[in-house]
């Protein structure tokens, strides 16, 4: 066994596992965990409150090449650490707002150390440190960062119901300073120190055509996957109330789509190098375009329900995990950081005004031109898999 497949199976991978999902758990979820709270207590109206996590995607996606590049020059440990430091910065800020203004600013770092500590950067690090074997790697990562939806949302609400929730903040930043700074500091230690300095070749990659145009390419496939998946899930609840299902079985699908995810990184794991990363995300945007189909049926009983929750959930969650490989296969190794913090930069902006597109289709032609939508852009991604793979 090499060096570099012993430490994508080693316990300093698990580790920076464990400092994802609490990461995210303590970041990312928390406006879900929270929102109702900050309705109630400071009287803002919901728009206020959704403005600050789309500030921070959209200057996350300011940022995201330049930390790509800082991520090339081998400094990608030191930016988990201090990214989440900031993050530690942020959330102990966030849980004193007071005014609207004090909360945009607040989210916007927010976003800088979210960017700098989470999935993008870790991944890249792995690829750079791990090459060949940072697949595996990614997939142990993604397996136990599924999981952060599940423990955050209700560890949020339960904090606030009985401490208030500004206690729950200073709650997630302790969590981030005594346990996610530790973890990412010692994890990524370990593999800068166990595999070897990364020789970077002039890229090679797979497929036809200028580098130029398979980025851009890769860009189309990733932002537009993206925005299939996120403007429906944003508003999955109120799509199967209308469809004339109750709120209780909306909310358990919305719940069960976590698991899925995380299920369906599972299924990746086994066939580990069993199915190339490119015929691997031609299959999962095909079960993404599937579920799309499911959901347009799902009228007609709620078997459709739960098979577009499945299918759906599982196929992003491979995506999560094809997407930095996928970018390394294309592109080639060399300058991958800057590569993906550019291809980075479209999916977060879209991201950002996902649930706004949604709700816009939703209220103004309806379900059927969103689904319309979702299904067209699973299809152009799929085309743009096609024309990468020459």
């Amino acid at each position: 066994m090499s060096p570099t497949e012993a430490l994508s199976r080693g316990p300093a991978v698990w580790a920076l596992a464990a400092g994802q999902m609490l990461g995210f758990a303590c970041q990312f979820f928390l406006f879900a965990g929270l929102v109702l709270f900050w309705h109630q207590d400071l009287g803002w109206a919901k728009s206020t409150l959704a403005l600050g996590p789309m500030l921070a995607l959209l200057v996350g996606a300011a940022f995201a090449p330049l930390i790509g590049r800082i991520v090339d020059r081998g400094r990608g440990p030191e930016l988990m650490v201090g990214g989440t430091l900031v993050g530690v910065v942020a959330l102990v800020l966030l849980s004193q707002v007071q005014t609207p203004v004090q909360w945009v600013l607040v989210w916007m770092l927010l976003g800088i150390g979210q960017l700098s500590s989470q999935y993008e950067v870790c991944f890249a690090f792995l690829i750079r440190r791990l090459g060949p074997d940072a697949r595996r790697a990614i997939i142990r990562v993604t397996l136990v960062a599924g999981f952060a939806s599940t423990v955050s949302i209700p560890a949020y609400t339960s904090l606030a119901q009985g401490l208030g929730w500004r206690v729950a903040l200073l709650t997630a930043a302790a969590i981030m300073a005594f346990a996610v700074v530790p973890l990412n500091w010692w994890g990524t230690r370990q593999v800068r120190a166990g595999a070897p300095p990364p020789v970077l070749q002039p890229a090679a990659p797979i497929g036809g055509g200028s580098r130029s145009r398979r980025l851009w390419l890769l860009a189309i496939l990733f932002s537009f996957s993206s925005l299939s998946h996120w403007m429906i899930a944003h508003l999955l609840i109120p799509v199967l109330v209308e469809r004339g299902y109750s709120h209780e079985l909306a909310v358990f699908a919305v719940a069960v789509m976590g698991p899925a995810q995380v299920a369906g990184r599972f299924a990746l794991m086994q066939a580990e190098t069993r199915i190339s990363n490119a015929r691997a995300t031609l299959f999962t945007l095909s079960a993404m375009a599937l579920a799309t189909c499911f959901l347009a049926l799902s009228g007609a009983g709620v078997g459709l329900v739960v098979a577009y929750v499945l299918v759906q959930g599982g196929a992003f969650g491979i995506m999560t995990i094809l997407r930095p490989v996928l970018i390394a296969d294309m592109l080639g190794p060399e300058d991958y950081g800057a590569n993906a913090g550019r291809i980075q930069v479209p999916a977060m902006v879209i991201n950002a005004f996902a649930p706004m597109i949604g709700a816009l289709l939703l209220e103004g032609p309806g379900f059927w031109a969103l689904i319309g939508l979702s299904l067209m852009l699973s299809l152009t991604s799929i085309a743009a898999l096609r024309a990468l793979r020459g």
